[in-house]
């Protein structure tokens, strides 16, 4: 359980640590790689705007760099993260949702 007095964007690091924690003591070697690569991307959490299909956008929290074509975004609304491609107007989400690690693996 995360604790109360954590800003928010030390709760979703605490989150993505315990991914990363729980992948990197699975037997699954590709699952243990993935967690690698995934936290050599991390980069402290910080507010971002995300368009969504429909001209929608939504202030959501960037959680790895962008490699030029994707990043990992976590969405506060939702309570998930989702994997955004980059565009002209910013981070385009998707649709590709859930943990952290597995939107950074669909890559």
């Amino acid at each position: 359980m995360l604790e109360q007095d954590l800003s928010i964007g030390e709760r979703i690091s605490a989150l993505i640590d315990a991914e990363i924690d729980e992948a990197l003591e699975s037997q699954d070697m590709v699952l243990r790689r993935t967690a690698e690569a995934f936290r050599q991307t991390l980069r402290p959490p910080r507010q971002i705007k995300v368009n969504f299909s429909g001209g929608i956008t939504q202030r959501c929290w960037s959680v790895s760099k962008g490699d030029g074509t994707y990043r990992v975004v976590y969405m506060p609304r939702a309570g998930y993260f989702s994997l955004c491609v980059e565009s002209d107007f910013g981070p385009l989400d998707i649709g590709v949702h859930g943990p952290a690690l597995g939107c950074f693996g669909s890559v």
